[in-house]
């Protein structure tokens, strides 16, 4: 009803020459249009040639960038996984629940059954909802029998429909999940899961290195699947295994069957990709393709798979009432674990652009990452510098749908996501392994923290110092110039907003006194 009222004003103003706009109103349908998020995994802001990538090519990501809004100042709100996947689902900041960091694949379900969710907000309009992809938010109560309907998990919390990895691509159990029950699973070969002790008889990569394909260099010499050494030890379920060369073609395969079948009402997607995330394992389509090892060869795997979805939803003729948000769900990583030339062919390419940091880091290069809308026919092509992030989808898209659901820490940026407005969020909090900063206007401030200044193991700066961090990043993109002790008076203005929203006791160095 608010919708059709919406639109008959629009109709009146139009014959009377009203000069009063509702921008987001103007482009949204009498039809409830669907949605598409795209997720990637690891995805830096510079692994995209829309975002000025030179080595690497990505033309149908880029169809979507240059095609829609390309965001210069989107952020996921972490900068690892389940943080991000948690307030990207939610609308809430990460920070506010303890339990949400990187799990291992045992996890119990972080999200409240209770708690709203996008699927959940979807679903009270009508949408068919569902997700094909990665999970990584724990499943069940702690205990799991995977050998039996698991939950609660994604069906739980909003989803109609879920076919999902578990944890991540390194991590046990090494099986899809569809609506809860492992596919393809053999009662006679019942699966055992354990991320503390490895069962009789079981072969690890610390131990068997000659039955391994692929190396680990760091953390992953639990189990051995298909010759990759993962985390955590599993038994059992063989059928069941995953084929990692497959993978991207079997979450795709799922993604087109999935809107095919829900064509005919209005549905909502979460399309999680586990590229560039590690192992990298590109079919052998892709191998060799990049000229950058295997981590550049996923990447163009991702963009075919984007490209052969998209071809579907125009066959299906669906694109031109389908909202298409694009993003990567933290920064880049080039060794995360594996031995696979990420580093020593990397070459000339910049994951992460002119950004510091990466993956776990407090620095731009964490969060900031690729971030597109499109809709074809709605949304004009258009850059953006607006300030946006991840946990506002939620607000905003219950807009587009006329709901009245909102999560507080969800801004309403409806009109940004369509491109009609440039007037972004004025301030978020980014965290990274619990840790967190703050962002208002060009400035971000990075409050005192313990711990190493480089992950060694990683080679990423993390953003810790036992002084206080200042950046203009209108003028310093790199964050190369600490302006904290020039300009006490912002940094004191900054830190202010910052503790009136994340309250104090967020860091582990005693707290400076500034005058």
């Amino acid at each position: 009803m608010k919708k059709l009222i919406t639109l008959l004003t629009f109709s009146v103003c139009l014959l009377i020459g009203c000069q009063t706009k509702t921008p987001s109103k103007e482009i949204a349908t009498t039809t409830p249009p669907n949605i598409i998020i795209i997720y990637t995994d690891d995805l830096g802001y510079g692994d995209v040639s829309a975002n000025g990538a030179t080595e690497l090519q990505t033309p149908n990501i880029d169809k979507l960038a240059n095609g829609g809004v390309r965001f210069t100042n989107g952020y996921a709100t972490s900068s690892t996984c389940t943080p991000s996947r948690y307030a990207l689902l939610t609308g809430v900041y990460p920070w506010r629940n303890k339990d949400a960091k990187i799990l291992p694949g045992t996890a119990p379900l972080i999200v409240d059954t209770t708690q709203m969710t996008i699927p959940k907000m979807l679903k009270t309009k009508g949408y068919y909802t569902g997700i094909i992809g990665k999970w990584h938010l724990g499943l069940g109560t702690g205990n799991v029998n995977w050998n039996e309907t698991v939950k609660p998990g994604p069906n739980e919390v909003g989803f109609d429909y879920s076919n999902i990895l578990a944890a991540t691509q390194d991590r046990v159990p090494t099986v899809y999940i569809e609506n809860g029950n492992v596919v393809g699973l053999d009662p006679n070969d019942p699966i055992e899961v354990s991320y503390n002790t490895n069962f009789d008889g079981e072969p690890t990569g610390l131990e068997n290195p000659e039955l391994t394909t692929m190396k680990w260099h760091h953390g992953h010499n639990n189990s051995i699947v298909n010759g990759i050494p993962r985390i955590g030890f599993m038994k059992g379920g063989e059928k069941a295994k995953w084929s990692d060369v497959d993978m991207a073609d079997y979450f795709l395969k799922g993604a087109q069957e999935y809107v095919k079948k829900h064509k005919n009402k209005p549905f909502f997607l979460l399309y999680t990709m586990q590229q560039p995330h590690v192992p990298r394992t590109p079919h052998p389509r892709f191998v060799g393709k990049s000229g950058l090892g295997p981590r550049g060869d996923v990447i163009l795997e991702a963009d075919w798979c984007i490209g052969e979805f998209i071809k579907t939803l125009e066959e299906e003729n669906l694109l031109e009432n389908t909202l298409i948000v694009f993003s990567s769900d933290n920064g880049p990583v080039l060794n995360d674990g594996y031995f696979d030339d990420a580093v020593e062919k990397n070459g000339k390419h910049k994951p992460a652009g002119d950004l510091k940091g990466g993956k776990y880091s407090l620095f731009e290069a964490g969060t900031k990452v690729p971030f597109f809308t499109y809709w074809k026919g709605k949304i004009q092509p258009t850059v953006s510098d607006a300030l946006i992030s991840q946990v506002d989808l939620l607000s905003s898209l219950s807009n587009l749908v006329d709901s009245d659901i909102k999560v507080d820490d969800s801004q309403d940026l409806l009109d940004v996501f369509l491109g009609t407005s440039q007037n972004g969020r004025e301030e978020l909090i980014l965290e990274a392994t619990s840790k967190t900063a703050f962002r208002q206007g060009d400035w971000v401030m990075i409050p005192p923290y313990k711990g190493p200044k480089v992950n060694k193991l990683v080679n990423i700066e993390l953003g810790n110092s036992l002084e206080y961090q200042l950046f203009n990043l209108k003028e310093d993109v790199s964050q190369q110039n600490n302006l904290a002790k020039e300009n006490p008076e912002k940094l004191k203005e900054m830190l202010t907003a910052f503790e009136k929203i994340r309250g104090k006791g967020y860091s582990n160095v005693t707290q400076l006194e500034l005058k």
